[in-house]
């Protein structure tokens, strides 16, 4: 916890009660479910809750902002964000129940009321979305194709409306058919040596009515 505090130090009481609880929540379901791996459930606020705050580096997204986080596996980045973004609205899309299911009892046991789930695969859904999230489900040629006509046409912010994806490694080659794509290093924001390859990548997709 005291990880967040470093690069959040102004978080709310709330948002603080919150992030604490987190812990004792995965682990406990984590046991019964097995979401996350053993390595990972140890250093939960450095590998999932802190990589998936890096988003909020790029974009503070502003109230009402309505977001969707594509495969969001044991609900990163969505359930860090959506503490972080109470005014925000969350969908977090999986096509694995089983991964869902901790997800759901997360958000009741933080009395999240801003996130909801669905078991689909991404496809299916037909809203439309400011920001798109997700981390490395997919390479990028295949989720663009994934979210196709998911992004809304209205813009509310800075960075365009479209995807925001957490990858790592070379994305030269992955990216080399989106000349607008933006690209951060998150060593720019954290010093931790586990961000040393990891990046965010902002896509802005147009709209497609």
């Amino acid at each position: 916890m005291e990880l967040i505090l470093k690069y959040f130090p102004d978080l709310t009481e709330d948002q603080i009660d919150k992030f604490t609880r987190l812990e004792a929540l995965y682990q406990d379901w984590n046991l019964k479910i097995n979401v996350v791996s053993r390595k990972d459930i140890d250093e939960l606020y450095l590998r999932h809750v802190l990589h998936s705050l890096a988003i909020s580096k790029v974009i503070q997204f502003k109230p009402h902002t309505k977001i969707m986080d594509v495969g969001t596996g044991g609900g990163f980045p969505g359930i860090p964000l959506a503490i972080l973004y109470p005014e925000c609205s969350f969908h977090l899309v999986d096509s694995i129940n089983k991964k869902l299911n901790v997800v759901r009892e997360v958000v009741a046991g933080l009395g999240l009321e801003n996130v909801k789930t669905t078991h689909t695969r991404v496809e299916e859904i037909k809203d439309t979305y400011d920001f798109i999230v997700s981390r490395a489900v997919a390479a990028m040629p295949t989720f663009v194709h994934w979210v196709k006509g998911k992004v809304a046409k209205k813009q509310n912010h800075q960075l365009k409306n479209g995807i925001i994806y957490l990858k790592g490694g070379d994305l030269t080659l992955e990216l080399q058919d989106y000349p607008k794509a933006t690209i951060y290093d998150i060593p720019d924001f954290f010093s931790e040596d586990f961000f040393e390859t990891k990046k965010i990548v902002h896509l802005p997709l147009k709209y497609k009515g």
